[in-house]
C-alpha cells in the first residue's frame, strides 16, 4: 500500500489519445488523482 509521500512505481501507459505516459520518471513529479463513483450505474 502507498502512503502519501512515496514514490511511484515503475508504471507505463496509454492516454485516450494514445500519448504514452510514465508513472514515476526521474526528475518529474506525478500527481494521480482517483474519484469515487458518482450516482453511476458501473
Amino acid at each position: 500500500m502507498l502512503k502519501e509521500g512515496d514514490k511511484a512505481p515503475a508504471v507505463t501507459g496509454v492516454s485516450y489519445d494514445g500519448a504514452s505516459f510514465d508513472l514515476g520518471a526521474p526528475g518529474k513529479r506525478t500527481a494521480l488523482f482517483f474519484y469515487p463513483k458518482a450516482n453511476t450505474g458501473g
